[in-house]
Formats: C-alpha cells, sequence, structure tokens
C-alpha cells in the first residue's frame, strides 16, 4: 500500500487538453501561424514547453508575447466555462479511494483555469491539497512539482503513486522518485512511458491495481 496518490488533472481527471489545443491553435492564428495537434502533442504535452513560442518564426505578424498569452488564456477560460468534462470513472474511483489513502492533484495548469475546469466538477472534496503551477518553479518534466508534493505531505517519494497521462509528468514524478501508474489519453499516444511501473487502460483500473476493489 503506498502512503498517498498524486493525481495530475488534465487528461486524468479532466478532459480538458483538446480544449488547451483549441486555444493555442486560435492564438497562434492570430500570429498568422498554423498549429498542427502533432506540434501542439510533442511540444505542450511531451515537453511542456509554450507552442507561443512558434509565433517568433521570421516572417510571422508581430505580436507580443503577453498578448499572445493574454488572448490565449481567455479563450482557454471561456472554453472551460462552457466544456470541462471529468474524464469517465474519475468520480466513482475517487469515491471508492477517498477516506482509505491520502489523496492530492499535482497539476502544471494554472490555479485560475484550475479553479475555473473544477467548477462544478464535484470533484475537489476528495483531496487533500492542490498544487497549481504557482506553487513551485519548475514545472514539468522537471520533478520540482512531486518533490514539492511531497514536502507539503511530509511522505517519502519511494512511498507515493503519481497518475499521469503525459510522458512529461511520468518523467517528473520518476525523477522525483515515486512509483508511476500511466493513462496515456489519445493526445499522449507514442510518448515514451517506459519510467511508469504501470499502464493503465483507464483511472478505472487503479482500485483493483492497489487490492481496494
Amino acid at each position: 500500500m503506498f502512503d498517498a496518490i498524486f493525481w495530475d488533472n488534465d487528461g486524468v481527471l479532466m478532459a480538458t487538453e483538446h480544449l488547451y489545443f483549441q486555444a493555442n491553435a486560435e492564438a497562434l492564428a492570430r500570429a498568422g501561424v498554423a498549429l498542427s495537434l502533432e506540434d501542439f502533442c510533442d511540444i505542450s504535452l511531451r515537453k511542456g514547453e509554450s507552442v507561443l513560442h512558434l509565433a517568433a518564426v521570421p516572417g510571422q505578424t508581430a505580436i507580443g508575447a503577453g498578448e499572445l498569452r493574454r488572448f490565449r488564456d481567455g479563450i482557454y477560460a471561456e472554453l472551460l466555462g462552457a466544456e470541462s468534462l471529468v474524464i469517465p470513472g474519475a468520480t466513482d474511483t475517487l469515491v471508492r479511494l477517498h477516506g482509505r489513502i491520502p489523496m492530492a492533484i499535482v497539476t502544471s495548469c494554472r490555479r485560475e483555469h484550475f479553479m475555473q475546469m473544477h467548477r462544478s466538477s464535484g470533484l475537489l472534496g476528495y483531496f487533500d491539497f492542490i498544487l497549481t503551477r504557482e506553487d513551485y518553479g519548475a514545472a514539468k518534466p522537471d520533478p520540482e512539482p512531486y518533490r514539492t508534493a511531497c514536502a507539503h505531505a511530509g511522505l517519502h517519494p519511494g512511498r507515493c503513486l503519481a497518475v499521469e497521462d503525459s510522458e512529461r509528468g511520468v518523467t517528473s514524478a520518476a525523477r522525483a522518485g515515486l512509483v508511476v501508474a500511466a493513462i496515456p489519453g489519445d493526445m499522449n499516444r507514442g510518448g515514451d512511458f517506459s519510467a511508469a511501473r504501470w499502464l493503465l487502460d483507464g483511472v478505472h483500473s487503479l482500485p483493483a491495481l492497489l487490492n481496494l476493489d
């Protein structure tokens, strides 16, 4: 049995990655750049970098980085308010695990967007604490987010389980010393998940894996 489960958010608990792609694509289109899904998955989901850097290509429309980011974030907030969806099976899984093992969320999402997508998700009450992008310095795939979570909980990383859907998230947790269960979604297939101990086909598999079903 693990001492705690640390959950990623986007793609694990909430189906939002396609909305983030749409927001970035619309922002880059304003700068005259066409964002492909392949580039988004590689740059944003696998590497954890901003695709807005593509607007700096010579010959493209000159729009300030700050302006482009504000435009993207505004679109994303609107999409989250209208279309955020809980991943199928997430609520039932959290109900089964709640009270039996401490749980927290460790996300790269900004707190403003995180709270927007969870406005009516009903999930936050299952977690002991939440770390968003403002709560640590270096983002995933750097190990700092998970090291911060373990320090906050006062737990040894090797006694904690991370649940991730992306290559960069798996890398972050593994480098921090956690055991990792990966649930690759459609937008993360093809990534390197070799650092994960388990590859699952959905969150519903977790209770049985932990002998808590």
